[in-house]
């Protein structure tokens, strides 16, 4: 598939990654940088800034990846928060996959969705509806598009960072601040391609506020609020974990085994033993309606697997 685009005065000065990212939303940054793009009939930088009638030609390959819908399945039930013509939210399970890929072909979020409502079309075949992703082990609040409107716009208001997006972490570490504002730069690491790091130079800047919330000192665990004020992979579990605080059975960022000789009790020693995947949750998530504009406010409440940690932690 080709198409063409025409530089309109607005983009002039943004960067053509940036300026085709724009102009189609259904695809990543990542993805677009695989596309045969041509300016004059030459192959131009995606780093180019773009000029007031400049020209591009966008040639799409064919995907030949197995389609969600080809696969809607009912594997467990949907916690909906809120549907209407437009989006649907919905509390995300631990343990769940986003969408298909090569080794997850079946069972995700998105087709267990399929199997309930339609999804936009326009987020393709594989993430039709998706515009923002939470990692497997995340519980929590998602947004997902049912019509083309309200990925358009739900599109911009993720990419303009324009809502409120507030987790819940279960962290090793006592701070001794109520609250802190994380800076720095997130990029995918040079050794492990699986992993995210901070970097002093390159990768995209990344803010993370956190208010402390409770501390259990004697188990060396606190629990946090942190505010997302971009929305980089793995952000929070990359921040807390290079300033000391890692997340409780996180199997990447946590560094636990060497925490877990320190646990005098038992009862948290047996819980951290037996449960892999962060203790991480979106609780809270704000935006405007992408079609009719009203604000919105979810708040989804903490799995069963976050509550039964609380209640160890303050038997202490």
């Amino acid at each position: 598939m080709q198409r063409e685009f025409c530089v309109a005065d607005t983009y002039v000065g943004k960067r053509l990654d940036k300026y085709l990212a724009i102009q189609m939303p259904e695809f990543s940054r990542s993805e677009i940088q695989h596309f045969t793009i041509l300016h004059n009939g030459i192959k131009p930088k995606l780093s180019e800034k773009v000029r007031n009638g400049d020209v591009y030609i966008v040639e799409i390959p064919d995907v030949k990846s197995e389609s969600a819908i080809d696969n809607i399945s009912t594997d467990f039930d949907l916690d909906i928060l809120y549907e209407d013509d437009d989006i649907v939210v919905i509390n995300k399970p631990r343990g769940v996959v986003m969408y298909p890929s090569a080794g997850n072909k079946t069972g995700t979020l998105v087709q267990n969705l399929l199997a309930y409502t339609h999804l936009s079309a326009l987020g393709g075949d594989i993430r039709p509806g998706v515009v923002h992703r939470l990692d497997k082990d995340t519980s929590g609040v998602m947004v997902f598009a049912k019509s083309d409107a309200a990925y358009r716009g739900l599109v911009k208001t993720f990419m303009n960072h324009d809502l409120v997006r507030k987790y819940i972490a279960f962290a090793w570490g006592v701070p001794n601040w109520d609250g802190a504002t994380i800076t720095g730069n997130i990029a995918r690491s040079s050794r492990n391609r699986q992993k995210m790091t901070m970097v002093k130079s390159g990768g995209k800047p990344a803010t993370t506020e956190v208010n402390t919330l409770n501390v259990w000192t004697r188990s060396g665990v606190c629990e946090l609020r942190c505010n997302l004020l971009t929305g980089r992979t793995h952000q929070i579990r990359v921040h807390l974990s290079a300033h000391g605080f890692p997340i409780l059975c996180d199997d990447v960022y946590g560094r636990g085994r060497s925490r877990l000789e320190s646990v005098k009790n038992q009862e948290l020693l047996e819980f951290l033993k037996t449960h892999h995947g962060q203790m991480l949750h979106a609780e809270v998530l704000e935006f405007n309606h992408p079609v009719t504009g009203e604000k919105m406010k979810f708040k989804a409440h903490l799995p069963d697997d976050m509550l039964e940690l609380k209640c160890i932690l303050n038997e202490e």
